[in-house]
């Protein structure tokens, strides 16, 4: 998704400096119990690239992830005396996203259901650090270096969306052309790809390829993202240049729905899209 504007005061809420400075104590931690990343990452269920970017502060440190921490490596209640301040410090994470954004970005944290349709680039949902990075940093007109790593800090940190319990239901369909596009060059391009390959063998997502060969489309408008937030109704969401629709109106989110139903069903079948990207990278 695209992002436009800059930063309200209320971005500027403390919760960065909290989160960079757990994330220190945490790699502190982790070296001197002698474990890599990886290691460290395999006891607590955690990626190696989801650890690194904790301990640098770009993605919240889960309190589940700070009880299991203490115990493994010895921290003698370091990291479990911060979790009160931690959970504090999530609840004021929202206001980071820039304030056009931040009613969307509420209804997304707590949607139990999440569809999305992307055209143009990978949704943000899903993308990696460097692709983010690669992103804002080729925005026009520019964005300063302080405010690009801001943007993909909070980025990162929608992602915690997939380590909810229950799990959402996800599903992605993705344009072919997306993923043939080397945002950032072929060493980023890569690692996207890679973590596609990821997010989609999860059990709760369905990730779908929009082929490019077809010569019928259902939808040549703009990607839209259709959520239903806990104990409320379906909603859909949709941006334009950077200019931002929340949609409400049940027969506006019908016809979305609906349109939605037919993408999926022309698109490749999830076994079918992981196999693509699969080839892509070279693995078959």
């Amino acid at each position: 998704m695209v992002e436009r504007g800059a930063e309200t005061p209320a971005e500027a809420n403390g919760t960065t400096g909290l989160f960079t400075a757990v994330g220190k104590m945490l790699r502190v931690l982790r070296e001197r119990k002698g474990l890599t990343q990886k290691e460290f990452g395999a006891l607590v269920a955690y990626g190696p690239d989801a650890i690194s970017a904790i301990e640098r502060g770009v993605r919240t440190p889960q309190p589940d992830l700070l009880e299991k921490a203490d115990d493994l490596l010895d921290a003698g209640n370091l990291l479990k005396e911060v979790i009160p301040e931690v959970k504090e410090a999530m609840a004021k994470a929202r206001t980071r996203h820039p304030e056009w954004y931040r009613n969307y970005a509420a209804l997304e944290a707590e949607a139990v259901s999440l569809h999305d349709y992307s055209t143009m680039g990978v949704l943000g949902l899903l993308q990696t650090e460097d692709y983010s990075r690669a992103v804002f940093t080729q925005r026009h007109p520019p964005l300063d270096e302080e405010t690009i790593e801001r943007r993909v800090a909070d980025r990162l940190s929608r992602q915690q969306f997939f380590e909810k319990w229950p799990p959402p239901e996800c599903s992605f369909i993705i344009e072919q052309s997306e993923l043939e596009r080397p945002i950032g060059g072929p060493s980023v391009h890569a690692g996207q790809l890679r973590q596609l390959l990821r997010i989609g063998r999860m059990r709760n997502v369905q990730l779908q390829v929009m082929p490019t060969e077809l010569s019928r489309h259902p939808c040549l408008d703009n990607g839209f993202t259709l959520l239903i937030p806990k104990g409320q109704e379906q909603v859909a969401y949709m941006e334009t240049q950077g200019y931002p629709r929340l949609v409400v109106d049940r027969e506006e989110v019908r016809v979305l729905a609906a349109r939605y139903g037919i993408i999926r069903g022309q698109a490749l079948r999830p076994d079918e899209s992981l196999e693509l990207i699969e080839k892509m990278l070279g693995e078959r």
